[in-house]
């Protein structure tokens, strides 16, 4: 039987897709020539790797056994096949999709676009908006550079610590947490808000408090710090955010910075991206430049929280 390699890359985006119509659309082929390259591997594998049910497809034990080293060997092949060159800055043409965390792209994204601009006129960036985690979509090549707060588990995903930061508690001017020592039984008798793309009510936060037999009560969830930092303003709900990584938006607004009364660990920010990259030599300067971009951010001197103002009576 004479082996067809492109069925390995039509098996690839069929698995990775779990429809003929994505795969197809994915590969910018037409529908039916997918379902030509389905019925190709299901009798060169005597398989039916996808199988309908309802109105969705489902792979089946064997296509699900197969998916990690189809994908690997597909990524093989084009590593194998794209030559390496000396990377010319000035004429370097590409664009770059960085997913950031929303206040990292506001304390970091004008830094890093003016850099990689100065550096590779022909560069273009796409700042996505970060929707939460989806590795599939750097597995997928959707997404050149990612930001994280923890290590990723899965293998071929590559990560790198540029940066820690500690968490500091922000309301407005002149908020009654500010009026005396912060402590803890304060903190958490105050009413509270929480950054969450999908409206999540509670964080580790909570669960700090939980084990010091202390409870918060968070009143609302807002999608960004952004909108978090500004709705503290307006009002007395509190917000306990990264330092670094807010600080841009957080001086703009005037908001007062208190320390937080409960010892939690620092937290770690990671630049992420696919292995696929390891060796290409542009996207080696891009992590470079977001790597030092974000450094000079969280190694600049970061104003001491305000200290509490006291009130003076006769």
């Amino acid at each position: 039987m004479q082996l067809d390699l492109n069925l390995l890359t039509a098996l690839d985006a069929l698995l990775e897709e779990g429809s003929v119509a994505g795969a197809a659309a994915r590969l910018h082929v037409t529908a039916p020539a997918m379902s030509r390259s389905l019925g190709r591997i299901r009798k060169a594998t005597g398989d039916q790797i996808l199988v309908r049910t309802g109105r969705s497809m489902v792979p089946t034990p064997r296509a699900l056994a197969m998916r990690a080293q189809v994908h690997a060997l597909v990524q093989q092949a084009h590593q194998l096949l794209s030559a390496q060159q000396e990377l010319d800055l000035a004429a370097l043409d590409r664009v770059f999709t960085v997913r950031w965390h929303d206040a990292l792209t506001a304390a970091c994204g004008t830094a890093l676009t003016t850099a990689v601009h100065r550096q590779a006129p022909g560069v273009r960036l796409r700042l996505s908006a970060e929707p939460g985690t989806d590795d599939a979509e750097l597995r997928r090549g959707e997404v050149d550079l990612e930001s994280g707060s923890s290590a990723p588990t899965l293998a071929d995903i590559r990560h790198r610590l540029v940066g820690r930061d500690r968490l500091v508690v922000a309301v407005r001017p002149g908020h009654p947490l500010t009026e005396g020592p912060l402590s803890l039984e304060r903190y958490a008798a105050a009413e509270h808000l929480t950054v969450s793309r999908r409206g999540s009510l509670r964080d580790p936060i909570d669960d700090a408090l939980t084990e010091r037999g202390l409870a918060r009560r968070v009143v609302a969830a807002g999608p960004t710090a952004a909108f978090a930092l500004q709705l503290a303003l307006g009002t007395d709900l509190v917000v306990t955010l990264p330092d670094a990584v807010t600080r841009t938006a957080r001086d703009r607004l005037g908001l007062a910075t208190l320390q937080l009364p409960l010892p939690l660990p620092d937290v770690p920010l990671y630049l992420l991206w696919h292995q696929r990259y390891d060796d290409d030599r542009a996207h080696t300067w891009l992590r470079e430049t977001a790597a030092e971009t974000v450094r000079a951010v969280f190694t600049s001197p970061a104003p001491s929280p305000q200290p509490p103002t006291r009130r003076t009576g006769k």
